[in-house]
């Protein structure tokens, strides 16, 4: 049976659209020059403060090393975002070898993603409300408030996100 311009038309627009996924693949590498930009920043941020590892104040050590676990976060954020969205999104990661592969890649569906990526935002904001609380001295009144209130937004946010997986699931 032939095939009408219609179908034909269509099958082409179809294949259009699922190969624009392609896309996606630049951004991704993006992300991946976005943690190498990350990792410069963090060993910086050692490289700055071990000529004065005797002299320096333990508050003061104890918020650069909570700034490093942040930037360990934030990475650690990245790569998941990077990698599973690439392999949801675009296309499923061929490693040579199956001891490279990351357990949880291949496992983890969008939603999952989602809420992960909920769950680090967080941890995120909960080591940067460490932070401000540990310089509480150097930070208006106000600009506390503001810190706090932010942060109780991305956990009740991240809460009803996980509540909505739990009842979506279900159903």
């Amino acid at each position: 049976m032939p095939v009408s311009p219609g179908e034909r038309i269509e099958t082409v627009i179809e294949r259009l659209i699922y190969a624009s996924r392609w896309v996606l693949a630049p951004i991704y590498l993006g992300l991946s020059l976005a943690l190498v930009a990350l990792g410069i920043k963090f060993f910086q941020e050692i490289l700055h403060v071990l000529p004065h590892i005797l002299a320096i104040k333990e508050t003061d050590l104890v918020l650069l090393v909570l700034t490093l676990i942040d930037l360990a976060l934030v990475g650690g954020l990245i790569v998941m975002v990077m990698l599973s969205s690439y392999e949801s999104f675009v296309s499923r990661l061929d490693l040579a070898s199956d001891s490279d592969k990351l357990d949880w890649l291949g496992r983890m569906d969008y939603t999952s993603l989602k809420n992960k990526v909920a769950s680090s935002i967080v941890a995120i904001s909960s080591i940067h409300l460490l932070k401000i609380f540990m310089n509480t001295p150097n930070v208006a009144e106000s600009n506390l408030m503001w810190y706090v209130i932010i942060h109780i937004t991305f956990v009740v946010s991240a809460f009803a996100m996980g509540i909505l997986d739990k009842l979506t699931r279900h159903h």
